[in-house]
């Protein structure tokens, strides 16, 4: 079931078309602000709730539609309706030809994330004669320009070119006042620290870490994982951590999903070697939210950041209070300015797992 790429496909009920240079650096014809269209790929529907366009999708993928046990995707606990629209493809970008060209509306624009994932764009956009526009991610750490740019795409394509600048100087603004508040904290100073735990395509045990932990980044607090070399989720050798002996461990409470001998709970509860590091003894292990959760949740990341400075550095953080900072990150990227909605996502992502988030943990 397979149609031509035309023009005719791209244009808005008036017509008008725009051209805009994707991530693959493709020349793309679209509509001029879309009525209708689809996300792919872990992270392309976050991206569209940011810019608060989420109305306009007519499908999701399949990650939307599943009922689970544990959700910790703000943007989609805010929009519990995305679980009723039909679904197009399976997560991950692996998308159904025929399934969006059965959509009813059809869609207009296809965003598709992560492009290597399922069909190649060009592919996509001639089976189906729908424009697909490759974004690549980015993350607020390395790959900032990334991420800036596909919300500056995305929001060029919908008509939401100011909504895209308001979040660039969103995540400018917060990242810079984390770092104000830390920047001059003398090396002598800064208490080890180390997470364990993190979540990659589902949980991990206590030797699954990131190198380069934003909320640590962001709070210039001294990761002992810390490699400059190493720009993603790693796991290390419990050796290394034993050498390490943080003064503070945080642990990302995704890994209490796994309920067995695989947690990082577990493993810091049970395992002889980790009793005798002396964060475990003095009791400083915290939880944390999880934000690697269909790629990274941006303003998870930031709610991390406070707690973690509040935690390591009270005094330079005296003036916030974590419930109402967490909510008003929430209520800007999430929820259309309702504090209510805020607050409800944070409540939700707080309770999401069996022990609350930003509580010591008995270990």
């Amino acid at each position: 079931m397979e149609r031509p790429s035309t023009a005719i496909n791209a244009q808005s009920g008036t017509g008008e078309t725009i051209t805009v240079t994707d991530a693959l650096g493709r020349t793309v014809e679209v509509p001029k602000s879309p009525e209708h269209v689809i996300c792919s790929g872990s992270g392309a529907l976050r991206y569209l709730t940011y810019l608060e366009a989420q109305e306009r999708i007519v499908a999701v993928d399949s990650i939307e539609a599943q009922q689970s046990k544990y959700d910790a995707r703000p943007y989609a606990l805010a929009n519990p309706q995305f679980k009723d629209y039909p679904v197009f493809g399976e997560f991950r970008g692996n998308d159904d030809p025929e399934k969006i060209l059965m959509l009813d509306p059809q869609p207009q624009v296809i965003f598709k994330m992560y492009s290597t994932a399922g069909y190649d764009p060009a592919e996509l956009q001639k089976k189906t004669g729908i424009p697909v526009i490759a974004l690549n991610y980015g993350d607020m750490v390395n790959n900032k320009a990334d991420m800036y740019q596909s919300l500056r795409i995305m929001g060029e394509v919908m008509g939401k070119e100011n909504r895209a600048e308001e979040l660039v100087s969103f995540f400018e603004a917060t990242i810079a006042d984390l770092n104000e508040r830390t920047a001059d904290v003398p090396e002598e100073e800064k208490i080890t620290c180390y997470v364990g735990g993190i979540a990659r395509s589902g949980p991990h045990g206590f030797q699954s870490t990131e190198p380069t932990y934003p909320p640590f980044h962001f709070v210039n607090a001294k990761n002992v994982a810390y490699d400059p070399k190493n720009l993603s989720t790693a796991e290390v050798a419990k050796e290394s951590i034993l050498g390490w002996d943080p003064q503070v461990i945080f642990v990302d409470l995704s890994t209490t999903q796994s309920e067995d001998k695989s947690s990082a709970l577990y493993q810091l509860q049970n395992d002889n070697s980790y009793r005798q590091l002396r964060a475990v003894k003095s009791g400083e292990v915290y939880g944390v939210l999880p934000y690697n959760w269909y790629t990274q949740n941006q303003g998870s990341v930031l709610v991390d950041a406070y707690f973690a400075g509040k935690l390591l550095y009270p005094d330079r953080f005296e003036d916030v209070v974590l419930e109402d900072k967490a909510t008003e990150i929430y209520t800007f990227l999430v929820g259309r300015g309702d504090e209510d909605v805020g607050r409800n996502v944070y409540d939700n992502m707080l309770n999401a797992f069996s022990i609350p988030a930003f509580t010591k943990l008995e270990v």
